[in-house]
């Protein structure tokens, strides 16, 4: 079993755990306050392991299913038994790491929580569309189109959402865990970063 399966099936049991039990969910979440003020910085992973309903879980693990398989069988193909290393490293970092600005932003929130593992589904996938820009992405299975400009739409979304500090997702995990997964990727495989711009060199619209 690979482990972007043990990975969701993990996320699945924890999160379907708190769908029944709101207090465990308000326990795990993101809470900058909480964080601050109680020093519980196991938040900044456990709130990537559960969601707010079947929606966010579903959504959430199709898109880990088919990016985080890409990414464990690429990285196990180049650094074998570490790959697998460096596959759990990118995923958990990158729920750690796009929650950081959360925390800063809402640390004197206390209304605020932020939970799902959305920061490192985009680290995963954007990881991906550095090394396979070309490869096209869909949206609800219905729109496809190439990585590269997918990826340019949700960074200007997220950021443009960020700033707008509305609504009941964490735009600001969207955009940190994005670009942790670019970072993480350039810095692990630096001619990653030229291939990027040589292949997106070669697309032809027509």
């Amino acid at each position: 079993m690979s482990l972007t399966l043990i990975l969701i099936i993990i996320t699945v049991g924890i999160s379907w755990y708190g769908f029944q039990n709101p207090s465990f969910l308000d326990k795990w979440a993101m809470n900058p306050v909480r964080v601050a003020s109680k020093n519980e910085y196991y938040r900044f992973i456990t709130s990537g392991f559960i969601h707010a309903d079947f929606g966010h879980l579903i959504f959430n693990m199709f898109s880990l299913y088919f990016f985080g398989e890409a990414m464990e069988m690429f990285l196990n193909s180049i650094f074998g038994p570490t790959g697998t290393i460096y596959y759990l490293a990118l995923y958990l970092l990158g729920i750690v790491v796009s929650d950081i600005p959360t925390f800063l932003k809402h640390r004197t929130n206390s209304r605020y929580l932020s939970l799902g593992a959305s920061g490192g589904v985009a680290s995963l996938l954007f990881a991906f569309i550095l090394l396979a820009p070309l490869q096209k992405v869909c949206l609800y299975f219905a729109i496809c189109i190439p990585g590269f400009i997918f990826g340019a739409i949700y960074m200007l979304y997220s950021f443009y959402e960020s700033r707008k500090s509305g609504g009941y997702i964490n735009h600001d995990a969207h955009l940190y865990g994005a670009l942790f997964g670019i970072v993480f990727m350039a810095f692990l495989l630096p001619a990653s970063i030229p291939n990027f711009f040589d292949q997106i060199a070669t697309w032809r619209l027509f």
